[in-house]
């Protein structure tokens, strides 16, 4: 079985490319820290909360975010 992650590492390289710091994306795009560190835990966020961030930036939402595939091992007596 396939298991999809967020990754946020295309938004860390338009941030480092821009010299733009966390707390910019947090004051410009109206976000709270909580949302800020699941962002950096590359945690889910909100389709409100990408599209804030997409419309600071002037970026589509692929540009910021990323599904990465993982295995997940059953443990199940097949």
């Amino acid at each position: 079985m396939i298991n999809l992650e967020v990754s946020y590492g295309k938004l860390a390289k338009i941030m480092q490319d821009k010299k733009i710091k966390k707390k910019d994306i947090k004051e410009n795009a109206h976000l709270g820290w909580t949302t800020i560190s699941k962002i950096t835990n590359n945690q889910d966020v909100s389709m409100d909360v990408l599209k804030k961030i997409c419309e600071y930036l002037e970026c589509d939402i692929g540009d910021i975010v990323e599904f990465k595939k993982s295995e997940v091992k059953s443990h199940g007596n097949n």
